[in-house]
């Protein structure tokens, strides 16, 4: 299986970053979101996963990384994509399939992922163990690097989401979670974009956002004490 990759121009003299994402490489494929599939998912609440998949839209609006979503048939029994995508990344490009299961069955779809130019995929959508493996796998048959971002995707069952998660390390592609990708995109704190940052880890585990406001609330207390 391909395996070769280009420097990675995000890691550091340290060695910081070497087996981590490159922002600079990586695009997002968001895959079948769509409301009539999330009424089949059991394995992760719905409302868990809407908000995941709405804190990886906004962060890619966030760090300007290009995001691909996609549909098999919004016409039908699946429904619509969740209309959270389009709000949060208005730079979304979407790509309507012709009843293709699979993305990578859809040579539009693999085209517009070839011109962005970049090499890591992170994908999620329902179900995990369809709309998100059967492109995964043949991305990275075609020497792509692959993530699977497991708490923004849905599967009927925990039985099945199990049996996704061990064909995905099987194949090569890499499981990730919500908060992971926010942490391994962010990288530091020290930047432009790091109180925006903030606010989206109360996204990705709401109890962060208790943290940030007693930190605020501290902060304020100190001021008014010497004011």
């Amino acid at each position: 299986m391909p395996s070769s990759l280009s420097p990675k121009s995000s890691v550091l003299a340290s060695g910081g970053g070497a087996m981590l994402m490159d922002p600079a490489d990586t695009v997002i494929l968001l895959l079948d979101h769509q409301s009539g599939l999330f009424q089949t998912v059991k394995d992760i609440p719905v409302a868990d996963l809407r908000r995941n998949v709405e804190m990886i839209a906004r962060l890619a609006s966030l760090l300007d990384i290009p995001v691909i979503t996609t549909a098999s048939e919004p016409a039908g029994s699946n429904g619509p994509l969740m209309p959270e995508i389009a709000l949060h990344a208005p730079h979304a490009v979407y790509v309507p399939r012709k009843g293709e299961v699979n993305a990578w069955d859809n040579d539009d779809f693999v085209a517009t992922v070839r011109r962005t130019g970049r090499k890591t995929l992170v994908m999620a959508g329902v179900w995990t163990s369809v709309c998100v493996m059967f492109p995964a796998l043949d991305a990275r048959a075609a020497g792509f690097e692959v993530y699977a971002v497991l708490d923004a995707s849905g599967d009927p069952s925990e039985m099945v989401s199990q049996i996704s998660l061990a064909r995905f390390v099987q194949g090569g592609v890499k499981p990730t979670s919500t908060n992971a990708l926010l942490s391994e995109l962010h990288r530091t704190w020290a930047r432009p974009e790091a109180a925006e940052l903030a606010k989206l880890y109360g996204l990705a585990a709401p109890n962060y956002a208790a943290v940030i406001e007693s930190y605020v609330r501290a902060q304020q207390a100190a001021r008014d004490a010497i004011a």
